[in-house]
């Protein structure tokens, strides 16, 4: 790649890779820690939100509170702590203005290839734009992967039997039609997850009738929409400090809860029933649809705002049937025990297609990388590949948090670099054999299915990836940025590695 066209390269220090949450958060980390550093984005779609731009099924919100959600530097000021996606929207397209990171993002620039080059100490990134997929090529010293890691262009839809018979309408939520028309329709939601509990109420405010039919249930806890210490404090503290203070209780909170789930399992789920139990009516059989086989935050805890799945279920509304698909019909869904489901509509909130960065060819010197064969460096990079660091958020807690905290880290780093002079620094294994566990200890299903393409974690530091908000901040705000195992470098004029400071001394310095 180095020796192609010039007048179809554009050079950048920093490549971002996704305009959603994570991408603009990164940029105005780097604008305000290293303002002397140039940075582009390139988002694939026509728009910038990310998840929050794609998604457009009823009711989708987030399920984090944003003042946690939410980044650092930007207080929520809206009353709702869980927030609906135009909400959310506003708010993320709101900071890209204020802070003129939309001057820096190329719309419909769909990254294909990304290979460093050891000799020039560059990554030379392959770029189709626009709809005709035209060539272009980026140089960049650092490559950023804020792009997630699930399908944007397709949803997970398992194949179920008959399908094809069934004479109603078939949706996926990853692809909701603009104008579906679903008044007075019965409408057969198929999951237990987050889209299925967040489209489920939304849907019964116009339909005759929503029911959700799963497979295995799900743990779902009610939380208020608006925080009411929020409020409180934003009544008597400047905005920035109530901001601050109601951060700080949220991510406490969370934390503390996530933690008593795994120390006190059992304990957590007789809890948890209780609440649903009172929420639901008399006699409802909660051990049937609201008690999963596994312990909570085995998967993910759904939350619903204001207890509003267990509203319309109380109010008739809405019905949740427990059972397996035997067939699809003409009239809807025929399941093992011999019940039949009819509905006009069928949407299969079924979960995601995990991919990571985008689903970019990442190669070294021509050499194309098998990402399950390299070990996460901090949870922000990865073994054997330099200049590069990604975003992957919590699966416990808001990712944003985890966002803000590699964001400083790569900071930390840059200026790091620029004051010794380096050009390159690569997390290396100390050893080839070391151990290693799956990256992701998370049983959802997108995760499970995906797990053995995913890069690998090690079994202490600095190759763990914590999902622990208070961990992750000492290692990454207040660590120190060098460690034995990141090697630096500088490539000379004629292209011949200097001495790495890894290689002058053992020590870790801050």
């Amino acid at each position: 790649m180095p020796g192609q066209q010039q007048e179809k390269t554009e050079h950048t220090d920093v490549l971002i890779i996704g305009a959603g949450l994570s991408g603009i958060g990164i940029a105005r980390y780097l604008q305000e820690n290293v303002p002397d550093i140039s940075y582009t984005i390139l988002e694939s779609r026509s728009a910038s939100g990310g998840t929050w731009d794609l998604f457009r099924y009823p009711g989708i919100r987030s399920d984090s509170d944003l003042h946690t959600f939410g980044y650092e530097f930007k207080p929520w000021v809206d009353d709702k702590a869980i927030a609906g996606a135009d909400s959310i929207l506003g708010y993320l397209r709101e900071t890209a203005a204020e802070n003129g990171i939309d001057q820096h993002i190329r719309y419909q620039h769909r990254v294909k290839h990304a290979d460093w080059s050891s000799e020039e100490a560059r990554w030379f990134v392959e770029v189709e734009q626009g709809e005709g997929g035209e060539p272009r090529r980026f140089v960049c010293k650092w490559l950023f992967s804020a792009a997630g890691y699930y399908r944007y262009d397709e949803g997970y839809a398992p194949s179920f039997p008959g399908s094809e018979r069934f004479r109603g309408e078939l949706i996926h939520p990853q692809h909701w039609p603009e104008n579906l028309d679903y008044a007075g329709k019965r409408v057969l939601v198929i999951g237990s997850g987050a889209t299925a509990i967040t489209l489920v109420p939304a849907m019964t405010e116009k339909a005759a009738h929503v029911t959700m039919l799963q497979r295995t249930p799900s743990y779902v806890m009610s939380l208020p929409s608006e925080d009411a210490i929020a409020k409180l404090l934003a009544k008597v503290l400047p905005a920035e400090k109530a901001y601050a203070l109601t951060r700080g209780k949220n991510i406490t909170l969370s934390r503390n809860i996530w933690r008593f789930c795994q120390k006190y399992p059992k304990a957590a789920r007789r809890l948890i029933r209780r609440l649903n139990k009172r929420a639901l009516p008399k006699g409802y059989p909660v051990d049937e649809h609201f008690n999963p086989p596994y312990n909570p935050w085995d998967q993910r805890l759904c939350v619903v705002p204001d207890g509003d799945l267990f509203q319309v279920i109380s109010q008739g509304k809405a019905s949740v049937v427990t059972d397996h698909i035997d067939t699809f019909t003409e009239k809807g869904v025929r399941l093992k025990s011999g019940q039949e489901l009819e509905a006009d509509i069928i949407v299969t909130a079924t979960g995601l297609n995990l991919q990571l960065f985008g689903g970019i060819r990442l190669s070294k010197d021509g050499r194309d990388v098998d990402l399950s064969r390299t070990v996460a460096y901090k949870g922000m990079m990865l073994s054997g590949l330099p200049n590069f660091a990604f975003a992957i958020g919590y699966t416990n807690a808001s990712w944003t948090l985890k966002v803000g905290l590699v964001a400083e880290h790569l900071c930390r780093l840059l200026n790091h670099m620029k004051q010794h002079g380096y050009d390159v620094c690569c997390p290396e294994l100390p050893s080839p054999d070391m151990p290693t566990r799956p990256l992701l200890d998370f049983d959802a299903g997108y995760v499970q299915r995906s797990i053995d393409m995913l890069p690998r974690q090690g079994e202490h530091a600095p190759w763990l990836m914590p999902m622990d908000y208070r961990v992750d901040s000492e290692v990454l705000r207040h660590g120190p940025v060098t460690d034995p195992a990141l090697k630096f470098s500088s490539v000379s004029a004629t292209g011949k590695r200097a001495t790495s400071e890894a290689e002058q001394t053992e020590e870790v310095s801050p």
